[in-house]
């Protein structure tokens, strides 16, 4: 995987760089880590050269926000529901199913089990997370309701700020939960 390509130059030059090194190109899958702007903004130029997309919330969130999440000065601007991540995130999902390549998508969303029905609902269906996430992931998940995902990201998409979205993904959580358990 190459990570932090901005648009597809870089990446035929790693696929150059790749047959140069004598490996069979045509025999490694090789795909684009999603980590900037632009990347994402190009991913359908990018994804008839690559065989997958890995999108990297973590960096794509700072570099989308011009956000360093670890300069306690600026930290809290670090914003994974803000509209315009969202939106990106879509737009890297939806490239690849056009191109029908798969996308999975790693960082601190994809092991908050609170967001999970929400990139659920945006189309992601692989996750790369840390392993004392995956239980609670993982039971969320098989709680999910596929069409109820996409009605919650359809609706969030069209929310303008974090704060909207946040207040909403925590009052669907609640309705959903209050639905699960048992009346008193």
């Amino acid at each position: 995987m190459f990570p932090f390509v901005t648009g597809v130059e870089e990446v035929r030059q790693a696929r150059e760089m790749l047959r140069e090194s004598g490996a069979d190109a045509n025999r490694i899958k090789v795909g684009a880590m999603i980590e900037v702007p632009s990347a994402a903004l190009a991913a359908d130029l990018m994804a008839p050269d690559v065989d997958f997309f890995t999108i990297g919330t973590n960096d794509l969130i700072q570099y989308c926000l011009a956000v360093d999440r670890t300069d306690d000065r600026v930290s809290d601007l670090y914003e994974p529901l803000h509209p315009s991540v969202l939106r990106l995130i879509r737009t890297v999902r939806r490239a690849a199913a056009r191109h029908r390549i798969p996308v999975s998508l790693c960082g601190e969303m994809a092991s908050d089990p609170a967001l999970v029905g929400l990139l659920v609902g945006l189309g992601l269906t692989e996750f790369s997370m840390t392993p004392g996430a995956i239980p609670i992931v993982r039971q969320v998940v098989q709680e999910l309701s596929a069409v109820d995902a996409r009605r919650l990201a359809g609706h969030v998409l069209r929310l303008p700020t974090a704060a909207e979205i946040e207040q909403y993904l925590f009052d669907a959580l609640a309705a959903s939960a209050s639905q699960r358990s048992p009346s008193s």
